[in-house]
């Protein structure tokens, strides 16, 4: 007899399935909003973020102009806002948010004549942008709009439209803001991106406003971590496999660079190389005879990002440092990982 399965194990499974449906048919959904928003950047609106891109770098072309993106936004399109200005301050964009709210209560004095305001309104008849609209048309204050009706209050007073294709709401019921404020993040992800390769902003210019965490660290060079001086194994060419192999236990990077006359790096010896030769007599052979030639090295500018990518492809732990091309340091796989970037 053949016992049936609880009722209750079938409806809790249907409810799972259920429910990862209800996940799918939400990314689906914002998913369609974002095609629309890359086609309608092919067309119109792609002139409006060129418009956007200009009234921007003109309040910061010089020393004289140094103004500011304010962004602003209310309900979720505040939360969208406060992470956009956060974008455009990290890639070389001075940006912060104000708080519509907060505007009308003190704060329009942190908005300056030279700032550009990016306000953010799905419907664009957010009350709320009222007193910071009226504040910016009275300065003759830059004024960019983010917004899906272009013949809103925002629209009509914006400078600059970004008008965001209609989209249903990933939300059953098309009301919670879903697929609405995936646009607007993306949309201001696309200008902030723009900006940036407009100006030509350097990994070097990110790395000095971001120096903390995994990232700041990806964002060092070859020169912040590595290894030099008495830290360095190196041998000689004619060096007896003896003396090389005690430098390397000494040194302890599981490797040791073999140098010729001229002190320029001409092969290395991994313990890779140590297990393959091991045989009698090798302590008596001269490096010359196991090194490896033309080894793996990068400069000392290189990002600590390039590194691991070149350690990763090579299949190797350590690296040699060079300056034309003589061994200054060596970064090994272990002091990158003690810095939490591999």
């Amino acid at each position: 007899m053949i016992e049936a399965r609880p009722k209750i194990a079938d409806d809790d499974a249907l409810f799972r399935a259920r429910m990862i449906d209800s996940a799918v048919r939400t990314l689906e959904a914002e998913a369609e909003g974002i095609k629309a928003l890359a086609a309608a950047l092919r067309d119109g609106l792609g002139r409006a973020l060129n418009g956007a891109i200009d009234l921007i770098r003109a309040s910061q072309k010089d020393d004289s102009a140094r103004g500011r993106l304010i962004v602003t936004g209310m309900g979720k399109s505040g939360h969208v806002a406060r992470k956009l200005a956060a974008t455009f301050a990290s890639t070389g964009t001075p940006a912060f948010f104000v708080h519509p709210s907060e505007a009308s209560h003190g704060d329009l004095g942190m908005i300056q004549d030279e700032d550009v305001v990016l306000a953010l309104s799905w419907s664009g008849e957010t009350a709320e942008l009222k007193n910071i609209i009226d504040y910016a048309k009275r300065r003759n204050i830059s004024l960019i709009g983010m917004t899906s009706d272009a013949n809103s209050t925002l629209g009509r007073a914006a400078d600059v439209v970004l008008a965001l294709p209609q989209a249903r709401e990933a939300c059953p019921h098309n009301l919670a803001p879903t697929t609405s404020s995936v646009m607007q993040l993306a949309l201001g992800d696309a200008l902030a991106i723009a900006l940036l390769d407009s100006r030509g902003f350097s990994a070097q210019q990110f790395h000095v406003l971001h120096p903390g965490g995994r990232l700041g660290a990806l964002l060092k060079f070859a020169r912040d971590v590595m290894r030099t001086g008495d830290g360095l194994p190196i041998a000689a060419t004619g060096s007896r496999m003896a003396d090389a192999v005690v430098e390397m236990s000494a040194k302890g990077v599981g490797c040791i660079g073999i140098v010729d006359a001229h002190g320029q790096l001409c092969g290395i010896i991994t313990d890779g190389d140590l297990r393959r030769h091991m045989r009698p007599g090798l302590t008596e052979q001269t490096v010359d005879e196991v090194m490896t030639r033309g080894p793996k090295t990068c400069n000392p500018d290189q990002l600590v990002s390039e590194v691991i990518e070149a350690l990763n492809s090579a299949k190797i732990t350590a690296m040699f440092v060079v300056e034309g091309n003589r061994p200054i340091g060596v970064v090994h796989l272990h002091d990158l990982l003690r810095i939490g970037v591999a």
